[in-house]
């Protein structure tokens, strides 16, 4: 790849007749509603295949038309409406969660820009639009669904659903930053962020090989982001009784289960773009086919890897248990945050001696230098922090703790103890008297028979 590259080509878009816009803006919502029926179907027939069950068999041949049955179920039920709820927002809310979900689409390229396919006669590209910034377009949208959750749980006028959506709404925003640390090291690599220039710069090596941290942060990033298993924290029925959809029935149920599997898509669809070599066919097939990358063949590819990245999802959701909040939390701040500006650091570092016409080799050996350097200073300002905890006098223990500070019982923190449990006075055990025994006496005997009948005779 060259140092510096040319500036966006984007003539090819805008000049559509407004018919042809159309057609393609009804492909890409029929393409994210047809992939989501097929996807709910797939994560329970896998599930199921994980788990030694059968999985549905009923509606359709092999029951691949139940997410369709279980779609017209909900529409068909009583729609409830919350009392307390502010009516408004309550109605609102399922709305700006779905809508965001579905225009990020409208910029992920589906084929080649330069080599335009024919519809009804008309040349055009496989690509809806495609903006100077779609990358950023793309954040924006991700994140004005998280109003939609938020709005959610506060208008029910519940308390567990308010929960649902602030812990929904932290868990989101969070990890935003990791994938937006992410991007930046594909938007420095590449020198764009036009999502067709982005995949037109992977004609060598796809960025999964150039930039394998960014593609690690955003794959975890990304199931955050969707609130999948094991980040389903928004969903926790043992905790929440359900989260922030809780006080939701019928249609508008049914449309925040749509925003989260049409938000899986997208994503995939991203990391596809960004990582995959988008709509390019893999290795072997490129190199002893060259029409492997034209016509209408580009789309196929594009699907098979969006599919491939859903079956991920499956795959996690089947295997790993829920984290707890503090886990989720804790990884998103502590470790993908701080990952994500180091290596983004290292990223624009590379580029920058890149643009200096430097070797390979010597920036190897400069960056492995400076990371030697940083470990051997990590080591001894260790070595000298232990030798002045050893010097330093003994702390004096901290007072105990005390379990109902304030008049509320409240859990101890790192490092405190509960002080111990006063011992119970041992509870004495009836003494079984066994009639005509040794050890019994007779009130009325003063050292005769220790019989009880004969003393209640006498």
């Amino acid at each position: 790849m060259s140092p510096t590259l040319a500036a966006e080509d984007l003539s090819m878009f805008g000049t559509d007749p407004w018919w042809l816009v159309v057609v393609k803006a009804v492909f890409c919502f029929a393409f994210l509603m047809v992939t989501v029926l097929f996807s709910i179907v797939w994560e329970r027939k896998v599930v199921a295949w994980m788990q030694l069950r059968i999985g549905p068999n009923r509606h359709g041949p092999w029951g691949m038309l139940q997410s369709l049955a279980d779609g017209i179920k909900l529409m068909l039920k009583e729609d409830v409406v919350v009392k307390r709820a502010d009516k408004a927002v309550y109605v609102l809310a399922p709305i700006v969660a779905a809508i965001p979900a579905f225009m990020a689409i409208a910029v992920i390229p589906f084929g080649p820009a330069g080599n335009e396919v024919s519809i009804f006669g008309e040349r055009t590209a496989m690509q809806l639009t495609d903006l100077p910034i779609a990358m950023l377009f793309i954040l924006a949208v991700a994140s004005v669904g998280i109003y939609g959750i938020v709005l959610a749980g506060w208008s029910s006028g519940s308390t567990y659903p308010l929960l649902g959506g602030l812990r929904s709404c932290a868990q989101m925003i969070s990890y935003e930053i990791a994938m937006g640390a992410a991007f930046a090291s594909v938007f420095l690599y590449s020198g764009s962020m036009s999502t067709s220039e982005i995949v037109a710069q992977q004609t060598d090596r796809w960025y999964i090989v150039l930039l394998p941290v960014s593609f690690i942060l955003y794959i975890v990033t990304m199931v955050g982001e969707t609130n999948r298993a094991p980040f389903d924290m928004p969903e926790s029925e043992g905790d929440l009784v359900g989260g922030f959809n809780t006080e939701y029935s019928s249609i508008k149920f049914a449309m925040f289960m749509l925003a989260e599997y049409v938000n899986m898509v997208t994503v995939s669809a991203v990391a596809t773009t960004l990582f995959l070599g988008g709509w390019r066919a893999p290795w072997p097939v490129s190199t002893f086919w060259e029409g492997a990358n034209h016509g209408w063949w580009p789309l196929l590819w594009f699907v098979v890897k969006v599919q491939l990245l859903l079956f991920f999802f499956i795959w996690l959701r089947g295997t790993l248990p829920r984290v707890r909040y503090d886990q989720l939390m804790k990884l998103g701040w502590k470790v993908l945050i701080p990952a994500s500006l180091v290596w983004l650091m290292l990223v624009a570092t590379v580029r920058a001696l890149r643009n200096e016409d430097y070797e390979f080799t010597d920036i190897a050996l400069y960056i492995g230098g400076a990371v030697l350097a940083l470990l051997v200073l990590s080591f001894v300002v260790d070595m000298y922090r232990d030798k002045g905890k050893q010097a330093e006098a003994p702390v004096e223990e901290p007072a105990a703790f005390d379990p109902m500070a304030g008049g509320f019982p409240v859990p101890p923190l790192p490092g405190q103890e509960l002080p111990p449990v006063p011992r119970r006075r041992p509870r004495r055990e009836p003494e079984l008297i066994v009639s005509g025994g040794p050890d019994t006496q007779s009130d009325g005997s003063l050292g005769g028979s220790t019989d009880g009948k004969e003393a209640s005779d006498g």
